[in-house]
This record gives C-alpha cells, structure tokens and sequence, in this order.
C-alpha cells in the first residue's frame, strides 16, 4: 500500500507544477496526503454531488483538473453549499489533489488527449511554454495538427457535436467561408479565447476551444477562422485518461494496489435550449 504523496510525486514528474500558469492554485487543495492510498477518484470538477458520490463510494483521494479553491474563503459557514463541501471533505478524510494548466501544458497531457480525440497528426504545440523541467523537452499550452476529414465548418462542428458527445455547441465563422474545407486543426482546452491569434498565425482553418466571449467571435470572424465551441467541459476527457494514466503505473509498480474509480457524473452546468425545449 502507497500514500497520496507517493503517487503526487510520480504526478509530478510527469506534470510538474512549475508548468502551471502564475495564477493558477494547482498541488493539493485539503487533506492529509500521507495517509494510506486504498480508493482514488477521477474527475473534472470538484462539486458537492461529486463528493457525495465519493463518500458513497468510500474514495479517500479525489484527484481533479480544475481546483476546488480559486479564490480563498472569506468565512468556513457551511450554510454555503462551497464551504459545506469542505466540511464534508474533511469529515470523511479526503484528499484533494488538482493538476490544472500543468496538466494542461504537460507533453501526454490534456492537450494531447483533445488532439488525439479529433484524430489530429502531426501535433506542435500552439504557444510554446518552454522546457520541461524534469525532462527537458519542449512544451506548450493547446495543440495544432493536421486534420485529414473532408469537411466544410458545419460539417466539421456537426463532427465535433458528436466526438465529444454534447448537447449543442456554437460555430463561429465566416460566411463566405462557408465552402471551405478544414485540412488544419488547433484545440485547447478550457478557455483558449485569448490564444487565437496564435491559430490564426499557424495557419489554423479550425480552433476548437472553450467559453468564447461576444467580442472575441467577431475579431475570430474577421480573420476567417473557424471556431467551434463545445464548452469547457470537453475536458472531462481526463477523468478517463488520468485513470488509465494511473493504471498504467500500477503495472509498473508494485505495492501499487489501490482502486480507481472514475467519476459518472455530469457537472456540465449548461444546458441548451431551443425554441423554448431542452435540445
């Protein structure tokens, strides 16, 4: 039997946590990681249906992408549902650990698991993030590749609607390029609004990315790039991925017996209405 800081070290030679932006609150949220490891959960989210389901499931380490504390708590009243979560953590003894923008940036991370699930080749990082501090290689936030479907935007947002199994998406694009067939590809998961520039100049015909703003699609419109916007919870593609991440290691080392559980609920908060019925 491990503790959480055995498999936290070993995360964080594949992630490490110098390569998380400077505003980001990434390592351990709550807890105690050197307790026994005995059942570990996946998720995207921390939220108060996912901890239920953890202490239903008797999980002692929730291993998350998005932290649970961005913003630290100006009182612990636990008539707030955020805060009650805390309390119910510490109560039944689990560790919080998040791996954010590092997982973001990381080579074999989030990223690549996006590009990989739109079937791109070819991959380069779509801003460059420098040197990898454990293993020296070159890294980055998004990828851009190669896309070898013969599809127009629709057609392409139409593909992207049914990859990653949502509801709906918005396609921003231009209407004269309405024909036009998508041959190069970017994604980056989250929020990537701020980095299309980045597409643009990499010869992106299509951006895949998150929570883009009003004023940011017109800009997008006028440079004549494709943008499809599934929303930011395409990035639950990692509670799968981290788990088999960690089975991985598992095999590699022994002593490594504890479970993994993957996280089945859906904490996307939108949902999209058409003409006044859920769609």
């Amino acid at each position: 039997m491990i503790s959480g800081t055995t498999l936290i070290q070993r995360f964080e030679q594949f992630a490490s946590p110098q390569l998380a932006e400077k505003w980001d609150h990434v390592g351990l949220q709550l807890g105690d990681p050197d307790r026994p490891l005995r059942r570990l959960m996946t998720t995207l989210d921390v939220r108060p249906e996912i901890v239920a389901e953890a202490i239903d499931q008797r999980v002692d380490f929730i291993f998350a992408h998005h932290p649970i504390m961005f913003h630290p708590a100006q009182n612990l009243d636990t008539r707030n549902p955020q805060n009650q979560m805390y309390a119910d953590l510490l109560a039944h003894h689990i560790t919080v650990y998040a791996a954010h923008t590092n997982l973001d940036t990381a080579n074999g991370g989030m990223n690549d698991w996006l590009a990989a699930k739109l079937g791109l080749t070819n991959c380069q990082p779509l801003l460059s993030a420098g040197t990898d501090p454990i293993s020296g290689e070159a890294v980055g936030m998004g990828r851009i590749g190669s896309f070898n479907g013969q599809m127009t935007p629709r057609e392409f947002a139409n593909y992207c609607c049914r990859l990653f199994g949502v509801q709906g998406l918005r396609l921003i694009n231009h209407p004269a390029d309405e024909h036009k067939e998508i041959h190069r590809v970017a994604v980056l998961g989250g929020a990537g609004q701020d980095f299309y520039a980045n597409a643009v100049r990499m010869g992106a015909d299509a951006y895949v990315t998150g929570d883009v703003s009003y004023h940011f699609a017109h800009d997008m419109v006028a440079n004549h790039l494709t943008v499809v916007d599934p929303g930011h919870h395409i990035e639950a593609i990692c509670e799968h991925q981290l788990a088999a991440l960690f089975r991985s290691w598992q095999a590699a080392n022994a002593g490594w017996d504890f479970t993994i559980v993957e996280n089945r609920l859906n904490t996307d908060p939108f949902t999209f209405v058409v003409d006044g019925k859920e769609d």
